[in-house]
């Protein structure tokens, strides 16, 4: 079981259109018919390595005490042209969606929480600066 994440660069949405915007930009990148890959834009890439500086990649020999959180390697190919769409271990999804969240929000990009179906990080989330 796994537990996804949205984060895409664009206008922050109102949270009434954040799912259809989510919709949107999934069919347009991620869900496509055509397998050609988008290159992810730079402040998508910029956030993978990000969190790639935080967790290792699944998979990582670095990796010996098994803390990566991702379910699938490399992160990156998760990155198409403004959104990435990923998947991490639904064990590790509290601490780990609340930190990309938080990363995704310092960057001035928007996160979805599909599950939640809403933005985050919420107020209620927010971390002191």
């Amino acid at each position: 079981m796994t537990y996804d994440l949205a984060v895409w660069e664009g206008d922050y949405p109102d949270e009434s259109d954040a799912a259809a915007t989510f919709a949107a930009l999934y069919d347009r990148y991620i869900g496509r018919d055509d397998p050609t890959s988008i290159p992810p834009t730079p402040a998508i890439r910029a956030y993978v390595e990000s969190l790639l500086d935080r967790w290792y990649e699944m998979d990582d020999p670095r990796d010996i005490d098994d803390t990566s959180p991702w379910s699938d390697a490399p992160l990156m190919n998760n990155a198409q042209g403004p959104i990435i769409y990923f998947a991490m271990r639904y064990s590790m999804a509290d601490e780990v969606s609340a930190a990309c969240a938080q990363m995704a929000a310092e960057r001035g990009l928007v996160c979805f929480d599909v599950q939640w179906n809403q933005l985050r990080p919420t107020a209620e989330e927010h971390l002191p600066a």
